[in-house]
């Protein structure tokens, strides 16, 4: 199987694209397509206020004009999934959103989930996406970290709060817990140990389900 699907990184931030490839690399395998990152350098620092959140469109619909026809599939890889509705606009190949498809797996896992986010205004936006997706009634909780980008990139500065935090969803009702930033990636396998519930990694959750899209067309071609 050939193809490419390329994830964007809608912020500047070179050190959360490289998490982004790191969180895809069990992904990397021969037969399956090409997965490529790219980050902004002209997106805001990091997605925090909906001002980033909008500003973050017009960059985000630019690559996609840019890089489509040698794209298969596009993954905004940022857990508020900006620029979702015109991304899927621009282009005609499909568009997934990381914190659509971290909900939909954290679904199949459990009855109700919790959400760790990166700061306390990305809990709207979260709120706005499980309602556009008719799940919110499974949310058991979200709790904010409130830290910067940065802080959350490093390996081990945010990883006791990140544990707690997961401890104290669990504890109000999920039974599988999402990953609210793709800069958490490298934390998952330690908040799932301190957890005792599955984690989901939203770039993985898009990575699985992109692969899945992909495979059905190519099944489909073949079939025709």
């Amino acid at each position: 199987m050939t193809g490419r699907i390329l994830f964007i990184n809608p912020n500047s931030n070179a050190r959360c694209g490289e998490g982004i490839a790191r969180a895809l690399d069990p992904f990397r395998a021969p037969g399956l397509p090409a997965f490529d990152v790219v980050t902004l350098p002209d997106g805001p620092p990091a997605i925090v206020s909906w001002s980033d959140w909008y500003a973050a469109t017009a960059p985000i619909l630019a690559t996609i004009r840019r890089e489509d026809d040698r794209t298969d599939l596009f993954a905004i890889a940022c857990a508020s999934d900006p620029a979702l509705p015109a991304a899927r606009e621009a282009t005609r190949r499909p568009v997934i959103g990381i914190f659509a498809a971290a909900v939909a797996q954290a679904l199949t896992l459990a009855e109700r989930f919790g959400v760790i986010a990166l700061a306390s205004a990305s809990i709207a936006r979260h709120a706005l996406a499980l309602r556009q997706m008719g799940t919110e009634a499974r949310l058991a909780a979200e709790i904010a970290l409130d830290v910067d980008i940065d802080t959350l990139l490093d390996p081990q500065a945010t990883r006791a709060a990140m544990q707690r935090t997961a401890r104290d969803l669990v504890a109000r009702g999920a039974r599988t817990v999402i990953l609210g930033c793709a800069g958490m990636a490298h934390h998952r396998a330690a908040v799932e140990d301190a957890a005792g519930v599955p984690v989901v990694e939203p770039c993985q959750a898009a990575a699985g389900m992109a692969v899945s899209l992909l495979l059905a067309r190519a099944s489909s071609l073949h079939a025709g």
